[in-house]
């Protein structure tokens, strides 16, 4: 009995031992890892949202018409305006999926600039801390991308216009926000929000079950968190 017990013990002593932290991680074993995890995500994101029904069959993301224009759409519908109106958040969300793959590139750059104290400061951060990192960084880029390609798409829709004539009187009252004021650049605003939270859930899913990513120092990285 006393063998086995410090068998056991010997054993707990072994697997403790050999249990890593951050703390045993080199600067570049760590940014790398990170990197990685994060590329991955990105790809992902963009994949998912990039394709046919990827923002308008997903209720999370979903863009719909916005503040008190979309609280009227009922009455719309009522009015006989509800073609019209599925129209135009058809071509909101179409829209967005056209204007997503944009976002890749500028993504992965923003990855590879990382310095390594970004690294630190995500790696002890919230579950969020990658996908703030990358908002940060790279959303103005990116909106800079999306706006000509989702002012293509809804300028093709005759009832965009009756958004915007709209949309700036409930602006100029103050009851829709300035970035809605306009059709492309509400849709704009939605899908780069949908990018960012459809990222942030890769992200928390990566740190809650790091044998998900895609690398094996990811695995490692992300393990010792």
């Amino acid at each position: 009995m006393r063998q086995l017990t410090l068998l056991a013990a010997g054993l707990l002593f072994a697997g403790a031992s050999h249990a890593l932290s951050l703390a045993d991680l080199s600067q570049q074993d760590a940014t790398g890892g990170l990197k990685d995890a994060l590329s991955q995500g990105a790809k992902l994101a963009v994949q998912q949202l990039g394709k046919p029904g990827g923002f308008s069959n997903d209720p999370d993301v979903r863009i719909e018409l916005p503040g008190k224009l979309g609280q009227a759409t009922s009455a719309l519908k009522m009015m006989g305006m509800g073609e019209q109106v599925e129209q135009l958040e058809s071509s909101m969300n179409l829209a967005a999926e056209a204007a997503v793959p944009q976002a890749q590139a500028i993504l992965i750059d923003a990855v590879k600039q990382m310095s390594v104290q970004d690294a630190k400061s995500i790696l002890s951060g919230p579950n969020d801390a990658a996908t703030q990192y990358l908002n940060k960084t790279s959303r103005e880029q990116i909106r800079s991308k999306f706006l000509p390609i989702v002012k293509q798409a809804t300028a093709k829709v005759g009832v965009a216009q009756q958004y915007n004539a709209l949309a700036g009187q409930a602006a100029s009252l103050g009851v829709l926000d300035a970035k809605s004021a306009n059709v492309e650049g509400y849709v704009t605003e939605q899908a780069l929000n949908g990018l960012f939270a459809i990222i942030a859930e890769q992200e928390a899913g990566i740190r809650e079950n790091p044998a998900g990513a895609a690398t094996s120092l990811a695995k490692k990285v992300f393990g010792a968190l």
